[in-house]
C-alpha cells in the first residue's frame, strides 16, 4: 500500500523525519507475545522475574527521562497487569496538568459512541441519512453508501474539510451539514480510501446525538462519565462547547487518559464482542491516501479512533500489537498488547511535534519493558 504525498496539513521536515527514523529504529523495542483478538489479553503474559529491582529501574527510568532532549516538560506514566504505575514528570508538567488533547481525542470518542453501538441505541452498518434528518447527500452519490464504522475508520470518503470544525461560533449540527455539502461531489466508495481528518468523527458524533436522543454532544460525555467514573474534570471544549471537534477538541490530564486506557484495558468499557469489533484493522484493502504516520517513514493502519503501529516502511505487523492515538502536540497514548501494559506521554509542545513526543516514549520504551518483567 502506498501513501500520498504530504499535503500542507502533513509534517513535512524530510530531514526531521530521517533522523526521527534513525532513532526509532536503534530504541524500539518490540514484543512476541501472542495477544486474545476478542479481549486484548495476551495468551502467553511474561511472570515478573524476581533478578532484579524494581525501584533501581524505576531510578534508572528517572536518570534517562531527565537526560533526554525535549522541546517541552512532559509527564509519562506506565500501568502493568499487577496494577503498579511507573510516573515520571518533568519540569512544571504533572500527570494533573490539562492539556489540549490534539488527536488524543480520536480513541475517547470512538469509544464513546461503541458504547452506544453495544448499548443499542446505533448500529455500525447505520448510514447518516438514518439519523440524520435532512442529510443532503443524493442517495446516487457514492457517498450514500456510508456507515458507523466508515466514519470510526476514516473511510468514509469525508476528505473536505470546511472551516466550520474550528470555529467556536458555529451551530455543531449546522456544522455537520456543511461537511456534508462540502463532500457531497466526492466520488469516492466509502471504505476504498484511508483519509485522516476531523470530519468522519463529527457526522458519527452528530449520530451519536440523535440516537441518544439529547441535545448535544455535552450530554453524551456527561452520561459517559457517569457511567464509568472517567475523565471527570476533562471537557470538550474546543473550538468551544457548542461546537467540540471530536477528533482533537478536548482537555485532559494524563493521569485521566491513564485511568481511561486502564479501563479499557481490563474490558469495564467494551463487552468482548464490541472489544473484537473494536480491535480490528479496517484499513487494511483500503488505500492510505493521507496519513501523519509519514512523518516517521512508517505506514500504520487504522482501526475504531486509533492507530494500527507498525515500525516499518511497509505494512508487515498483522496483526499489529501496539495501538496509539497520538497528537499533534506530541501526546502519545498507547495500549501494548503484547506486552500487557498502557501509558501515556502527555505534552502540548508545538503543533506539529508528533514525532517529538513517539521519539521519547521509544527512547525509554526498552527499560520500560524491563520494569515490566521484573517483580523484585
Amino acid at each position: 500500500m502506498l501513501i500520498a504525498p504530504l499535503t500542507h496539513k502533513a509534517f513535512r521536515s524530510r530531514q526531521l523525519t530521517v533522523l526521527i527514523a534513525m532513532l526509532f529504529c536503534t530504541a524500539c523495542g518490540g514484543g512476541n507475545a501472542s495477544s486474545n483478538p476478542t479481549t486484548g489479553t495476551p495468551t502467553t503474559p511474561s511472570t515478573p522475574g524476581n533478578n532484579c529491582s524494581v525501584t533501581q529501574l524505576e531510578s534508572e527510568m528517572n536518570s534517562q527521562f531527565a537526560q533526554l532532549v525535549s522541546d517541552t516538560d512532559f509527564s509519562f506514566g506506565v500501568e502493568r497487569d499487577d496494577g503498579r504505575r511507573y510516573v515520571y514528570q518533568r519540569g512544571s508538567s504533572r500527570m494533573q496538568t490539562s492539556y489540549e488533547s490534539a488527536s488524543t481525542s480520536k480513541l475517547v470518542s470512538a469509544v464513546i459512541i461503541l458504547r452506544l453501538v453495544e448499548q443499542g441505541y446505533l448500529k455500525l452498518d447505520d448510514k447518516p441519512q438514518d439519523r440524520i434528518s435532512n442529510w443532503p447527500i443524493a442517495a446516487s452519490s457514492p457517498l450514500a453508501t456510508m456507515n458507523l464504522a466508515n466514519l470510526l475508520s476514516f473511510t468514509s470518503g469525508l476528505t473536505e474539510e470546511p472551516l466550520c470544525v474550528n470555529a467556536g461560533f458555529i451551530n455543531f449540527e449546522s456544522c455537520v451539514n456543511t461537511i456534508a455539502n462540502s463532500n457531497a461531489g466526492n466520488q469516492i466508495i466509502p471504505g476504498s480510501e484511508f483519509y485522516y481528518a476531523s470530519t468522519h468523527l463529527q457526522v458519527a458524533g452528530l449520530m451519536a446525538i440523535k440516537a441518544r436522543g439529547v441535545a448535544s454532544w455535552q450530554d453524551v460525555f456527561s452520561e459517559f462519565k457517569q457511567q464509568t467514573g472517567l475523565f471527570k474534570n476533562a471537557s470538550y471544549d474546543l473550538p468551544s462547547l457548542s461546537n467540540p471537534r471530536l477528533a482533537g477538541g478536548m482537555h485532559w490530564t494524563g493521569e485521566e487518559y491513564l485511568d481511561f486506557l486502564s479501563a479499557l484495558k481490563k474490558g469495564r468499557l467494551l463487552n468482548p464482542t464490541s472489544m473484537a469489533q473494536f480491535l480490528t484493522d479496517r484499513t487494511a484493502t483500503a488505500k492510505l491516501v493521507y496519513s501523519p504516520a509519514a512523518a516517521l517513514g512508517e505506514v500504520w493502519h487504522y482501526g475504531f479512533g486509533y492507530w494500527h503501529e507498525c515500525q516499518s516502511t511497509s505494512f508487515n505487523c498483522a496483526p499489529a500489537t501496539r495501538i496509539s492515538s497520538p497528537g499533534a502536540y506530541g501526546a502519545y497514548p498507547f495500549w501494548d498488547r503484547s506486552k500487557s501494559y498502557v501509558g501515556i506521554l502527555a505534552r502540548q509542545g508545538e503543533l506539529g511535534t508528533f514525532t517529538k513526543g513517539a521519539a521519547l516514549e521509544r527512547a525509554i520504551r526498552p527499560k520500560v519493558e524491563a520494569w515490566l518483567a521484573c517483580a523484585g
